[in-house]
């Protein structure tokens, strides 16, 4: 069948009573073994010709979020579930039965969920996976396959070692990746409901670069050959001459101690060179649109004139400013990044100095921007007295003083905080704190999407060398970025509700794109003589503003506003947007898709609202005026509201 210009091949009727989540070719097959996961648990594979389902395994006991596939190995796949657990399959085997690779369950608990995993497309022995909470999970399955044939083997010959509980994952298996400033995040988070989680993680073509999408966050870009560690602030008193800076390599100007940034006049020229007059016009363009407050075209601006001057202290000092002054989630440790790279490169920047204790503070690392502030105030001595220095100590030492006995517990161990508050409930393998406390940062960071209502949203390279990066987003659109710049430069709109998945053409120049709606979009570039495209978003700015406000609602108005529902300071009108105009077209009945069947109680304004399932597990609230019993012809669905003085509080 013919559909425009394109012909449906074939038409395949999987058994599956829930949602397939994800979908596989296996390599070397002429594109005729299709893997499949599913809601209900099961994993299928399916021969094409014959349009029948040749395998089923059931060894999952929750929904299964992903597939993954090697090049080199045709007859095994991988699969992620929400059980926690990695399971390997290879179709050679004569026992229908999947090996479990990898066990979250036994280092985060039994509330960690896979989500996602993918496999090194230049060496298969690779394996990246994505869970809830913010680490991103790189295993050599090679590494795990030797240590449990070796452990076989000492099993069989009756060796017996010290433990009587034999590691599953060997050590040196496993690297953990995270963005410096998440961890620290997590109790802020939990407390406001927001969850984070890499809902999609892929490898750049040439194998060296991941790339995550951080559920509840932004898209992170991490160098898998030039690591970084996350930021730790280190003074000369605390690591004297000699001694290895305690995060690793110095290399990125990320965790310089005080005694490297203490550098003579004579070795500073390279953050003080004079800019071309080209980079002077785009740096000045970019100073202007700071003046304007135009906060991300500034960003933008001294992005692409840092990617031709590298070595400018001066960019990298004013685009922190800009961070700053913007504010999104992220920003302030972006920020904090860019002042230790304009230290390095200039030691005398006095405002990069300054501008990193106030990124402590904002990054809640307290008592670190205190030593930070004393530091500055040593080095610039006639800045020690001025009115901001003495506003950013007060503000510290504010902060310092209103710690109640929870937070003092959280300063006295704040490598716990930083890298294991978000498994609050289950104990924590020492195993996994060395590997959290031993992860490495990213490379880039991509904003302007918002990634909050589905688990599954991806984002992939893009272009003939992955030179763009895009991301699906819950305001129907999908987001272009230039990879090493960070820019976004595109926004289309790809549905009527959520765009979920991308994937590119391995190749040729098309994307292929998909969310609510039940229609797949191919996008190519078309010629600029063309008349224009109706699915351009022209405010790219407004756009992303409107997502960081999205990301940061309550998740009861998020759910709603990607339901259709006009919410206050969150509609497609943007900041703009009168808070006097009527929002009586958000009063009308609501449906609440649910996953189980679970009752809900949800507090609105005064009133308290009971929902009661129904046997298609769906839910609908009605307006709220008076008490009420609402009866529904089908299904026999009763809503009550209660006032305050039913005394149910």
């Amino acid at each position: 069948m013919h559909t425009g210009q394109f012909l449906r091949v074939v038409c395949v009727l999987i058994p599956a009573p829930a949602n397939i989540f994800s979908v596989k070719f296996l390599p070397h097959s002429g594109d005729r073994i299709l893997v499949t996961g599913a809601a209900d648990t099961k994993v299928h594979v399916h021969d094409l010709t014959v349009k029948e389902t040749i395998h089923m395994f059931s060894d999952h006991t929750n929904r299964v979020k992903r597939i993954a596939t090697a090049p080199m190995w045709p007859h095994t796949f991988w699969s992620a579930a929400e059980d926690g657990i990695i399971r390997q399959y290879d179709l050679r085997e004569s026992s229908r039965r999947s090996e479990v690779l990898i066990d979250l369950t036994e280092y985060c608990g039994q509330l960690v969920e896979a989500k996602c995993l993918a496999v090194n497309p230049r060496d298969n022995n690779y394996l990246a996976v994505g869970a809830n909470g913010p680490f991103v999970r790189l295993y050599d399955i090679r590494m795990i396959h030797n240590h449990r044939k070796s452990m076989s083997q000492n099993v069989a010959a009756g060796v017996h070692t010290f433990c009587d509980r034999q590691k599953p994952i060997p050590e040196g298996a496993g690297q953990y990746y995270v963005a410096g400033h998440l961890p620290v995040k997590l109790p802020d988070y939990n407390n406001r409901l927001r969850v984070l989680v890499a809902t999609y993680v892929t490898f750049s073509p040439d194998g060296t670069e991941l790339l995550v999408n951080m559920g509840g966050e932004q898209v992170y870009l991490f160098d898998l050959t030039f690591k970084q560690r996350p930021y730790t602030f280190l003074l000369a008193r605390k690591c004297p001459a000699g001694e290895p800076v305690q995060n690793g390599k110095t290399s990125n100007g990320l965790h310089l101690p005080a005694s490297h940034l203490r550098l003579s006049e004579g070795k500073i020229c390279s953050g003080l060179g004079e800019l071309s007059p080209q980079l002077e016009r785009v740096k000045q363009q970019a100073n202007d649109a700071f003046g304007r407050q135009q906060w991300t075209q500034a960003i933008q601006l001294y992005s692409r004139a840092l990617q031709q001057a590298q070595h400018c202290a001066m960019l990298y000092g004013n685009r922190a400013a800009a961070y700053m002054r913007r504010k999104w989630d992220g920003d302030h440790y972006d920020a904090l990044r860019d002042c230790l790279k304009a230290i390095s490169l200039n030691p005398g920047h006095l405002k990069a100095h300054f501008r990193l204790a106030r990124c402590l503070f904002e990054l809640k690392h307290v008592a670190e921007a205190l030593e930070c502030l004393d530091d500055f105030r040593g080095k610039f001595p006639e800045q020690a007295h001025s009115n901001a220095c003495d506003a950013l100590d007060k503000d510290i030492k504010a902060a310092l003083f209103s710690k109640t006995d929870a937070s003092a517990e959280e300063k006295k161990s704040s490598s716990s905080l930083r890298f294991h508050s978000f498994s609050r409930k289950e104990s924590i393998p020492e195993d996994e704190i060395v590997l959290r406390e031993s992860s490495f940062d990213y490379k880039h960071r991509y904003c302007g999407h918002c990634n909050t209502t589905t688990d599954i949203k991806e984002a992939n390279f893009f272009g003939s060398k992955g030179q763009y990066i895009v991301s699906g987003s819950d305001d129907g659109s999908f987001f272009i970025w230039e990879k090493e710049t960070t820019n976004l430069v595109r926004i289309l709109q790809g549905d009527e509700s959520i765009v979920n998945c991308l994937q590119p053409h391995p190749s040729y120049c098309f994307l292929a794109t998909s969310g609510i709606d039940p229609v797949v979009r191919l996008w190519n570039p078309r010629p600029e003589t063309e008349a224009e495209n109706g699915r351009v978003v022209e405010d790219m700015e407004g756009a992303a503003l409107a997502n960081q406000k999205r990301m940061n609602a309550d998740p009861l108005e998020v759910m709603l506003l990607n339901m259709g529902y006009r919410i206050t300071g969150l509609s497609s009108g943007g900041p703009e947007a009168s808070d006097d105009e009527d929002s009586s077209e958000g009063q009308h009945d609501f449906l609440f898709p649910l996953e189980q069947d679970f009752l809900f109680l949800f507090p609105l304004e005064h009133d308290f609202l009971f929902l009661f399932p129904l046997e298609h597990d769906f839910l609908f609230l009605f307006p709220l005026e008076h008490d009420f019993l609402f009866p529904l012809e089908h299904d026999f669905l009763f809503l009550f509201t209660l006032w305050k003085r039913s005394g149910i509080m």
